[in-house]
């Protein structure tokens, strides 16, 4: 791809951040805002398909409608010398890709922590209708606070489209990510995305996916002969969520991000949300010393995304009863010892 213009509009480049096969993106500079930006450019030979053109612009629409915490804002679209371009929030940190190069293996809170506000992104941007279609730690980035970021929504389904105009047979980002129905051609829907975030926490407890396939029919032979390799170190109930979420059947799985969200939670006492072991029943080991929750920033965005998904699942199974009319769970301040106080309030007046 030739260097693209240094000024676009009201956008100044700077740094190449990175480059694939479907766009390049760099560090820009808003100079009407002055504020800091990053910017997606598709390449060339895609730039060039009127079809592969109208799908980029138009679902980095739709990603721009969506403001979540957890998801990566997109600002602006635009095109020059017919070359469309994305403008986004730019994420300073590294992505879990980098983490995991440079550390490998994560230990279970934190990977727990990491898979939460990555489900949060994800159940807010199902529900308005958009599914991802390539959660890989390429696209999950980590503010220098900690808050996970997830990023392409813009991309995905016109990598999709690109697959099958231009290149059959080729992978559609990395293959090893891809639910089963996804690999085999069938339809795609919200399970995609919470398998492939499956196959991310595998690998944050593994140091590697649970299937590693370089091309997507050798990941099709993978996902139809091999059995998943146990995870090493890994509580039971967590290795049982994350085997839930990799259920070759799209049906066998999690209902949403959120339900899978609720489970990972669940499993671990070693989140900010910690503090609703004084007033609900959490189950914990005998004489186990449970570290003291981390503070700051970023311990309050993930107590208020755990808090966030744990309310949502529980007034997703309580509604389930017929004879029952829950009231909404409470919605979350930002404050997990508020939130804690509140949402334990209401799950006790529903089980009564």
């Amino acid at each position: 791809m030739s260097v693209p213009a240094r000024e676009l509009g009201r956008y100044r480049l700077e740094d190449l951040l990175g480059r694939g096969g479907m766009a390049s993106v760099y560090r820009g500079v808003d100079e009407e805002l002055g504020r800091p930006v990053a910017v997606k450019l598709l390449a060339e030979h895609f730039a060039g398909d009127n079809e592969i053109r109208r799908r980029f612009l138009r679902e980095a629409r739709i990603a721009g409608a969506l403001n979540h915490p957890n998801i990566v804002s997109v600002y602006d679209i635009g095109e020059r010398d017919g070359c469309p371009f994305i403008v986004m929030e730019l994420v300073e940190g590294e992505s879990l890709a980098d983490l995991l190069a440079r550390d490998g293996p994560l230990e279970p809170g934190r990977a727990v922590e990491l898979a939460l506000q990555a489900c949060a992104g994800l159940e807010h941007a199902h529900r308005a209708g958009l599914v991802h279609r390539d959660v890989k730690p390429a696209n999950l980035l980590i503010r220098r606070d900690g808050t996970l970021k997830v990023a392409d929504f813009g991309i995905a389904r016109v990598a999709a489209a690109a697959t099958t105009l231009t290149q059959a047979g080729a992978i559609l980002g990395t293959a090893s990510y891809l639910a089963p129905e996804q690999a085999e051609g069938g339809e795609v829907t919200a399970r995609a995305d919470v398998y492939a975030l499956g196959a991310v926490l595998y690998e944050l407890l593994a140091g590697r996916p649970p299937f590693v396939a370089e091309s997507i029919q050798e990941l099709v032979l993978g996902q139809q002969r091999a059995q998943i390799e146990p995870l090493v170190d890994v509580a039971p109930g967590l290795e049982g969520v994350v085997l839930w979420a990799l259920a070759r059947d799209p049906a066998a799985r999690p209902d949403s991000a959120a339900e899978l969200g609720r489970e990972l939670a669940r499993t671990t006492t070693e989140l900010p949300t910690r503090r609703l072991e004084q007033t609900t029943r959490v189950r914990t080991r005998r004489r186990r010393r449970v570290p003291r929750p981390r503070t700051g920033r970023r311990g309050a965005v993930l107590g208020a995304v755990a808090l966030t998904l744990i309310a949502l699942g529980a007034g997703v199974s309580l509604g389930m009863r017929e004879d029952s009319k829950p009231a909404p769970p409470p919605r979350a301040t930002g404050s997990p010892a508020t939130d804690a106080q509140a949402l334990a309030r209401w799950l006790r007046a529903q089980s009564r």
